[in-house]
């Protein structure tokens, strides 16, 4: 009787170690998880990435193209392309050095005579970065142009034969000699020529690389996450140039 006891308590303790060892793996740590607190949240999705440069920042850029009185006109495109990085207050280039800014010619006109100015206002809307165009809402502040003049044209021409003539009468009659006819002759040409560089036309020019300014009338903002790469100076440039406002480097 009392091995047979012995037995049904050995095949008893067989059934159990048996079923748990059957248990799938984990079941208690999922009770366990259960009771001791929330599974853990997923994490949220990052935001776009964005550089900002602020209302009246400065940018330099640098002329693609000669922009002429004499051969260009109000509604043609310039092209600049910026001839140093801006950065942000953290340093961080928002605008590369080279990338491309487009706009068009507001108003162009030469200048009637040398001691007058010419007229030219270019504005610019757009600018290429990483192959992506931008708004751009800005002011320029300068731009280094040049006078040009046209030279004697057929009319100043016309205003120096004209003196020539009115010398060459004025000597005859003053000296009574051919000698007093060619001294007048060359009197009046000089006079001719002085009123021919007086009423020349003169062009205003803006040459292949020359030096533009704009002012940034609204914020600027270039998106990284789908605009392209982030571009930062090296770590000492940016400790030279320290905290501070969005600006052109000095170096410009």
């Amino acid at each position: 009787m009392r091995n047979l006891t012995l037995h049904r308590l050995a095949l008893a303790g067989a059934l159990v170690a048996a079923a748990a060892c059957g248990r799938p793996h984990g079941a208690g740590d999922t009770a366990g998880a259960s009771s001791g607190g929330s599974p853990a949240e997923p994490a949220a999705p990052a935001a776009a990435e964005e550089l900002r440069l602020a209302s009246g920042t400065s940018v330099l850029l640098e002329s693609r193209s000669e922009i002429s009185s004499r051969r260009n006109h109000a509604g043609d495109q310039i092209v600049a392309r910026a001839a140093a990085a801006v950065v942000d207050g953290g340093g961080d280039t928002v605008i590369p050095r080279g990338a491309t800014f487009f706009g068009w010619v507001t108003a162009l006109a030469p200048a009637p005579h040398p001691d007058a100015q010419g007229v030219l206002r270019v504005s610019f809307t757009r600018v290429r970065i990483h192959d992506r165009i931008y708004p751009v809402h800005a002011e320029v502040t300068s731009l280094r142009t040049t006078m040009r003049g046209r030279g004697v044209t057929a009319g100043t021409a016309a205003k120096v034969g004209a003196g020539a003539v009115i010398g060459g009468v004025a000597g005859r009659l003053l000296a009574g000699n051919s000698t007093g006819t060619v001294v007048g002759a060359v009197a009046g040409g000089a006079g001719g020529a002085v009123v021919a560089h007086v009423t020349r036309t003169m062009d205003i020019v803006l040459p292949g690389g020359a030096e533009i300014r704009l002012r940034l009338t609204e914020p600027f903002v270039l998106d990284v996450a789908s605009g392209g790469e982030r571009v930062s100076p090296p770590a000492r440039e940016r400790s030279r140039r320290g905290p501070g406002a969005a600006r052109v480097p000095a170096s410009a």
